[in-house]
């Protein structure tokens, strides 16, 4: 049995990418109208998407070779989608969170605040998990998760030194009764059994609440993780008059308050399950061994904030960068007032300057801005000096963001902004809402909560841009055609499709915390699946709240309306 499933998972990649297309064909045989070639290439990039038989940059590539050949879309309309102004504003966000990595400023936020927080275990972990999705805002959730995680683990293995030296200094001071597990005999190794086990929990806690932070800061502004990014996207596509009603300012009203309610639930979910929630062990008093493991924890961050040396130029520099990219975000059109964009920029309709202009002004500002303070003293200068060039290199150069960007997920946005295209010009969007009429009896509090719950659990098979791709072209379809407010569906869902937390596979993050050896299958599953309830339960709360408000999701808006997008 086991040889014959060996020799089954051998040819398994050949038979899903050669065999699959095969399957399919009797679709647009039996049945060659437009949408039906394009269900085809979608069902085909939905199979090789879960099962990664290639890489998910090249399955999103399919459009552009499939949509043309099957007469769906021409070459030039297919291709534009790959690098729309929503590309632009991912990939600048890209680029500033390479700068902020190469000059180690987001190391020294982190550990500057960890010092702060102080490094009681409970104090600790919320910091970790603040300072982890502050971070994961920014940059992405895989290289700040890489960053924490050895910050963590190397404090974690200078409590279990300092922890082992003071247990052998009172043995050897003949103080052996003050060792736990010395009192009595027979009470010994029950003792010490559960303080190992106390251990491993902690070790369980502090990796698990660093992947989890980094998924969860990942929503809350728009270029934080790839899903975001895509509702932008669909929405621009799908609904070209919506007006910019999502935009960096509107998403973060949105999404932060809903990441900060999420989060305080991760940690107090980790503290129960891992840790036997103590208010007074954990904030207060704790025995004399406690206090030498804090102090162990406190002198490896202060080790690892001196390792980076004084601050310098090139940090400041960066971090005026980002600042100025944040405050340029907000000010360009907050909603509740006008923003510096109606000073210029805008004539009747058109809205000149978006959110990708601002993130490829300051992209050009790292490319520019000097990594080294200038120096004009020319008169004083040694031979040396003289000879090197009077302007400092940039904070940036091509050959850094070149290696560190992540392409594949740039066409992976593009192949998902064409598979939107093909679904409205095949008419696959207008069938799929005649098929879904049916739900307009259903609540749409219950058809929100069933669709997040859908995308959370189909989220653990297969990456979070290639589910939000598949599904909100389908939703927005659904909303149409039972008169809901598509956002209303399509907000949760998109924020749901961060939320894979019950497998290593399920992200980076997960995977890179599962590689430490502190936990099982089994302790991330049975963790991540009330985590993933929060989640969606935050999620629910938030749209029927102040989203409504945000995005007046209570009214169906023109912009959605069928007629309205065809004249």
């Amino acid at each position: 049995m086991a040889s014959a499933l060996s020799y089954v998972s051998k040819f398994k990649s050949f038979v899903i990418l050669f065999i699959t297309p095969i399957l399919l064909l009797p679709l647009i045989i039996l049945m060659p109208a437009k949408f039906v070639r394009c269900a085809y290439v979608i069902i085909l990039m939905a199979v090789y998407w879960c099962t990664e038989v290639i890489p998910l940059a090249v399955t999103a590539l399919m459009p552009a070779l499939l949509f043309p050949l099957f007469k769906i879309l021409d070459s030039k309309e297919v291709c534009v989608q790959y690098m729309k102004d929503t590309n632009m504003l991912f990939l600048g966000g890209l680029i500033v969170a390479v700068a902020v990595e190469r000059w180690n400023l987001h190391k020294r936020i982190a550990l500057r605040t960890l010092l702060w927080v102080g490094a009681k275990p409970a104090q600790l972990m919320l910091g970790f998990m603040g300072v982890t999705a502050f971070l994961s805002m920014w940059i992405s959730n895989t290289a700040t998760t890489a960053m924490m995680l050895p910050i963590m683990e190397a404090m974690l293995q200078q409590m279990e030194a300092t922890r082992t030296v003071a247990e052998l200094e009172l043995v050897d001071k003949g103080k052996a009764s003050e060792l736990p597990g010395n009192q009595v005999i027979f009470e010994g190794p029950a003792m010490r059994h559960r303080d190992d086990n106390d251990k491993k929990s902690i070790c369980k806690a502090m990796t698990l609440c660093v992947c989890y932070a980094a998924s969860i800061g990942g929503t809350a502004t728009l270029t934080g993780t790839g899903p975001n990014v895509v509702l932008q996207g669909q929405m621009h596509e799908l609904f070209p008059d919506s007006k910019d009603i999502v935009n960096f300012a509107s998403w973060f009203g949105f999404a932060f308050p809903n990441m900060l309610i999420m989060l305080l639930l991760a940690w107090l979910w980790l503290q129960c399950l891992f840790m036997r929630f103590n208010f007074k062990n954990s904030w207060g008093c704790g025995t004399e061994r406690d206090n030498k493991d804090e102090k162990a924890a406190y002198e490896v961050l202060q080790e690892e904030y001196r390792k980076l040396g004084p601050f310098s130029f090139a940090e400041a520099s960066v971090l005026l960068c980002f600042l100025l990219l944040v405050f340029l975000w907000f000010s360009r059109d907050p909603g509740f007032m006008p923003g510096w964009l109606t000073i210029a920029w805008v004539e009747g309709e058109t809205k000149y300057a978006s959110d990708a202009t601002v993130a490829i002004f300051v992209v050009f500002l790292l490319f520019i801005v000097p990594s080294q303070k200038p120096k004009f003293n020319f008169c004083s200068q040694s031979l040396e000096e003289r000879k090197t060039p009077f302007y400092p290199p940039a904070l940036l150069d091509w050959k850094v963001a070149q290696e560190k960007v992540p392409w594949g997920i740039v066409l992976l946005l593009g192949g998902g902004f064409a598979v939107a295209k093909g679904c409205e010009a095949s008419g696959l969007s207008e069938w799929m809402g005649k098929q879904m009429e049916p739900l307009h009896t259903v609540p749409p509090a219950a058809i929100t909560l069933i669709l997040s719950l859908l995308v959370a659990v189909f989220t653990e098979c297969t990456s979070n841009v290639a589910t939000t791709t598949l599904f909100l072209p389908i939703f927005a379809s659904m909303s149409r055609s039972i008169g809901l407010n598509p956002l209303y569906v399509m907000l949760p869902c998109t924020l749901s499709a961060s939320f894979a937390f019950m497998l290593p596979v399920a992200t980076p993050p997960n995977a890179i915390a599962f590689a430490y050896g502190h936990l099982k299958v089994s302790d991330m599953v049975r963790t991540g699946v009330m985590m993933n309830i929060i989640g969606v339960l935050c999620v629910f709360l938030a749209v029927n709240t102040w989203g409504r408000v945000i995005f007046d999701l209570d009214r169906f808006p023109d912009w959605a309306n069928v007629t309205h997008i065809e004249t």
